[in-house]
């Protein structure tokens, strides 16, 4: 942010400014300063990668239950303040989205770019201060190597035995407690029959224990807990492939209705025109007002009526904002066809409608996704299921430039001529919109199967020797039973 704002102050680092004579050209950047201006917001992007899905996953952690020992308490489900964390989140969000769509944009176009960019810089250094002073306040977690590492070892044990037959006992697979401690604070991951062939990698055959420490060698043999880690993941990737389709059918709509805009009329009460980005701020409110509601009014009465801590289930959420979106679309595609009759004579605000559905269906669909992502994910990997939220609204914007372009292809053959041109009265959007409702019917239709078809992650926890006045003293297993539960079974093959 400093770079960007470095290159909107110095002369030396942008170009000159235009001549009032309209007949001239203005001035290109030179390679130099568009290195500058691009390399800053190359810095821009990897700070964003390396913060959103770790303030997520880090965030949450602080709002859950801890114990005297500083380990996570177990309660049937999340503590009642964890739902309401992804809220604030995307109100926060919301409000910065507004505030940049307003403020900062109007000190740039009247005041200037320089202090324009100046703002959200100095916002960066108040927060690094303020995270830095709210340091010794946050739960911390020391590290306990690379998630990634662990399933690569899976992975590698899996196709080492996959010869081998998967027993229909998971009971004798391989289970360490002592093990998988750190990496299962809340509990650990209960055997599932999905995936089987990841079950080979906790199959106990001879050469897989270390003889001098008669610990398991991690690329030949994983436990339960860690098989089932990465069977979660790979059952959250269909309902998380959904929200790619989320990103594709609406990341061009904000063009698009910016493009809509500025053929409009934006004149409201004495001659004061509407910056066409400002239209935007509907869309916005739109989702803050539907996080407030929901936070406030919906979960605490679905509370009642369901009897779940999270009020509604995460896939409903998302099923709900997922539909929701679809009539965002349909609006559009109605407004567009009555702007090209209108010959744009027709008031900006007509668009408001399509901004609002929008917001409201982003609120649904678009905080449920990241909360069930984190709530299925394995608890050591929160931070890689808050990097697969951002990632699928990276994809999602490749794929919606992808559409565009076949679009505007595949539709200049036709006698009409391209769907998509420069002067949008001589194209046809509205059909464009009519294609992005029937894309979102069918990643509507694509979710609810995959919805139906989730299995649901199952967490064993565990009765711990409390010795504390009045702590429940849970029954103490045979010294002969704990013993020959934490000794390998080989499999009846080596046997």
């Amino acid at each position: 942010m400093l770079g960007v704002t470095i290159s909107a102050i110095l002369p030396s680092l942008r170009p000159p400014a235009c001549s009032p004579d309209s007949s001239s050209s203005c001035q290109e950047a030179s390679t130099w300063q568009q290195a500058v201006f691009y390399f800053s917001l190359l810095l821009t992007a990897i700070g964003s990668g390396g913060t959103r899905p770790c303030v997520v996953a880090f965030g949450a952690e602080q709002l859950e239950e801890q114990d005297g020992s500083g380990r996570k308490s177990q309660a049937k489900g999340s503590s009642k303040e964890q739902p309401s964390f992804f809220n604030i989140y995307f109100f926060c969000i919301g409000v910065s989205v507004i505030l940049a769509m307003t403020v900062v944009v109007y000190v740039q176009d009247n005041v200037g770019w320089g202090i324009g960019f100046g703002i959200p810089t100095f916002a960066m250094f108040i927060s690094i201060i303020v995270f830095v002073v709210g340091y010794p306040l946050y739960i911390r977690r020391k590290p306990n190597g690379s998630p990634m590492t662990r399933v690569a070892q899976v992975v590698a044990a899996a196709l080492r035995k996959r010869k081998l037959v998967v027993p229909t006992d998971g009971s004798v697979l391989y289970q360490n407690r002592e093990l998988d401690a750190d990496i299962s604070t809340v509990g650990r991951l209960s055997h599932t029959k999905q995936f089987k062939f990841l079950d080979r990698a906790a199959i106990v055959v001879e050469g897989d224990m270390d003889e001098n420490t008669n610990r398991p060698l991690l690329w030949r043999l994983s436990t339960v807990h860690r098989v089932e880690e990465l069977k979660s993941i790979m059952g959250i990737l269909p309902i998380w492939s959904a929200g790619i389709f989320i990103s594709t059918a609406t990341s061009n709509n904000y063009t698009f209705g910016l493009v809509q805009a500025k053929s409009m009329d934006r004149q409201l009460a004495g001659g004061f025109s509407i910056p066409p980005a400002s239209l935007f701020i509907f869309s916005s409110a739109a989702m803050l007002l539907t996080l407030s509601v929901y936070d406030r009014v919906i979960i605490p009465l679905a509370r009642r009526l369901t009897g779940r801590q999270e009020g509604i289930s995460r896939l409903r959420r998302i099923g709900i904002g997922l539909a929701i979106s679809v009539f965002s679309n349909v609006a559009a595609a109605l407004v567009e066809n009555r702007r090209r009759r209108a010959a744009g004579h027709i008031s900006a605000f007509w668009l408001v409608p399509q901004f609002v559905v929008h917001g409201v269906g982003d609120g649904f669909a678009s905080v449920g996704l990241i909360e069930f992502l984190y709530e299925q994910s394995p608890e050591s990997m929160r931070s890689i299921a808050a990097a697969l939220f951002w990632l699928s609204i990276s994809l999602g914007h490749y794929g919606g430039t992808f559409l565009v372009t076949m679009v505007s292809d595949l539709t200049k053959r036709s006698k009409q001529g391209s769907w998509l041109q420069n002067d949008i009265n001589n194209g046809r959007l509205d059909y464009y919109y009519w294609l992005v409702v029937g894309m979102q019917v069918f990643n509507l239709v694509y979710f609810i199967v995959c919805a139906n078809c989730y299995v649901s992650k199952r967490i064993e926890v565990e009765e711990e020797d409390v010795e504390e006045k009045g702590a429940a003293q849970p029954e103490l297993e045979d010294e002969d039973e704990e013993e020959d539960k934490h000794k390998p079974h080989l499999h009846p093959s080596v046997v």
